[in-house]
């Protein structure tokens, strides 16, 4: 019997170390691109970004195997935090640095915007360890998740492969559009790689969104964004990828500024309105 719970302890721990091999890969393809143009190295940062994206399924999935085979211990956990600061914490801030090599931003600007990027991304990790337990219902996070995170960070090359894509097979016009999008990628990457650095470390609640779609009880309201999600990406496809992961960032901290900056100044319209 403990032979067969020691071969199932087993299947966590390589998901978990999956998790490091993606981001390892993550980092070992970005770093191919040299003094030649981002556009010729395309190819490599794409192939980065998917083993991000990777590494982000091997941590959904090594939680759901410790518990399914009743193995969650102390060490699983650390381990898990230890191959996340790797896959979300410093592969994305190299990729950021590799993909935004031509924007308008100074190179040490952007080693700094990675450098605290990566920091907060282990602040952000060491607080979970510190502050959730094995009894916690993980329905919602303090502060931005780090696989999100990664995810805005890594949702930018595989936007910039479909516009590349569209520019040589959309009529000029359209080929125009899609390069001058093209172009704000490069110079918003570092912006929305410095946002999510700060939405980590804060205190913005955000929705588990796995537990909820899967394990929990699924509102009308889910299933609606179920359909939207699915309708956007039929539509614009790889586009859709940073939209997502850009909306789940980004959607919290706008409602929660709008609840506590807007909303007040409305409340005492509205209550001398009705005395």
């Amino acid at each position: 019997m403990k032979k067969r719970e020691r071969a199932f302890a087993v299947l966590p721990t390589l998901l978990t170390l999956g998790n490091a091999v993606s981001g390892f890969g993550a980092i070992t393809y970005a770093a191919k691109l040299g003094p030649e143009e981002v556009s010729a190295a395309e190819p490599f940062l794409l192939t980065a970004a998917f083993c991000i994206f990777l590494g982000m399924l091997f941590d959904a999935l090594d939680g759901r195997a410790a518990r399914w085979a009743n193995q969650s211990s102390e060490f699983g956990a650390q381990l898990d935090s230890l191959c996340d600061a790797i896959t979300f914490g410093v592969a994305p801030a190299f990729l950021m640095r590799q993909f935004s090599a031509e924007s308008v931003f100074h190179p040490r600007i952007l080693w700094m915007i990675g450098a605290l990027y990566a920091v907060c991304a282990i602040l952000r990790l060491a607080r979970f360890n510190v502050e959730t337990d094995e009894e916690d219902s993980h329905d919602h996070f303090s502060g931005l998740p780090s696989p999100a995170a990664a995810g805005v960070v890594a949702s930018f090359p595989v936007a910039m492969y479909g516009i590349r894509r569209l520019v040589e097979n959309a009529s000029e016009n359209v080929a125009g559009i899609a390069a001058t999008v093209g172009e704000a990628l490069d110079h918003t990457l570092p912006i929305a790689t410095l946002a999510v650095a700060c939405l980590m470390v804060s205190r913005i609640r955000y929705s588990h969104v796995f537990n909820q779609l899967f394990t929990g009880k699924r509102s009308r309201g889910h299933l609606i964004q179920i359909v939207f999600t699915v309708a956007v990406i039929f539509i614009v496809r790889e586009m859709a990828v940073p939209l997502i992961f850009c909306y789940f960032a980004f959607a919290s901290p706008l409602r929660a500024a709008w609840q506590r900056v807007v909303m007040p100044k409305f409340r005492p319209a509205a209550s001398e309105s009705h005395g």
